[in-house]
């Protein structure tokens, strides 16, 4: 196995640096690289890069000149680790919220259920409240649940935490350069899975809402959630 960790990163300097440490901190089994994708951010987070000390891991910045959105961060960042030859992908956020302390944990999930895709979810954890997630994104969150499962034949507690491990058939057969460029990028990878016929389900994972910036707009993700729902319907994700 070789891991590679994709962080997507818009306007995220301020907490870049100490995502990287947890991960040092962590010593995730078998990670070679750290690729983070800067997605046109205007903070300067280049430069923060360029300042780091060494990591037991190599660390790399693709940089994007012009914001493109969640999505098309992570096309560019699953691209360049499948050049690298990573066989497992872990994408990590760069503001912290998802704890690179739950990695050696995932990815024994991963393994041991013989999944193709893994998502991390905050509601099975039972720390979504707890950790400070607003009431209008957990009720939210439930409802989009009940027609997830429903379409997809899946039963999962969560399918917006983007924090998503990628086996080796998803990471070498979903189509991702198909797939949006927006926050609904994950959902698709999901969904696409279930089309092919991967291995889907979750784990628990701690839940952190600091003063980290949103740049969700949840009315209009919901309809875009809808939207993929429908495209499963008309069998759109489909292998070829």
């Amino acid at each position: 196995m070789t891991l590679a960790i994709v962080i997507p990163a818009y306007e995220a300097r301020r907490h870049i640096r100490g995502v990287l440490e947890r991960i040092a901190a962590t010593r995730v089994p078998e990670l070679s690289r750290v690729i983070i994708v800067d997605d046109g951010s205007r903070d300067s987070i280049s430069e923060e890069l360029a300042t780091l000390p060494s990591f037991p891991y190599s660390v790399e910045c693709v940089v994007r000149q012009r914001n493109g959105g969640y999505g098309a961060a992570m096309k560019d960042g699953l691209r360049r680790a499948r050049e690298c030859g990573a066989t497992i992908v872990a994408c990590v956020h760069a503001d912290g919220q998802y704890a690179p302390e739950s990695l050696p944990s995932l990815l024994a999930e991963l393994s041991r259920r013989e999944l193709d895709v893994l998502q991390g979810s905050r509601i099975a954890s039972g720390t979504a409240l707890r950790g400070g997630m607003p009431y209008y994104k957990y009720a939210a969150n439930a409802a989009l649940n009940l027609l997830e499962n429903r379409t997809l034949g899946l039963a999962l507690t969560d399918y917006h935490s983007g924090y998503l491990i990628y086996g080796p058939r998803a990471l070498q057969c979903l189509p991702f350069a198909d797939f949006s460029d927006s926050f609904d990028f994950d959902l698709e990878v999901i969904a696409a899975a279930c089309a092919h016929g991967f291995r889907v389900a979750e784990a628990p994972v701690p839940t952190h809402y600091g003063d980290e910036v949103s740049h969700l707009n949840p009315i209009t993700y919901g309809l875009r959630v809808l939207r993929v729902l429908l495209k499963y319907r008309r069998g759109r994700y489909a292998p070829v």
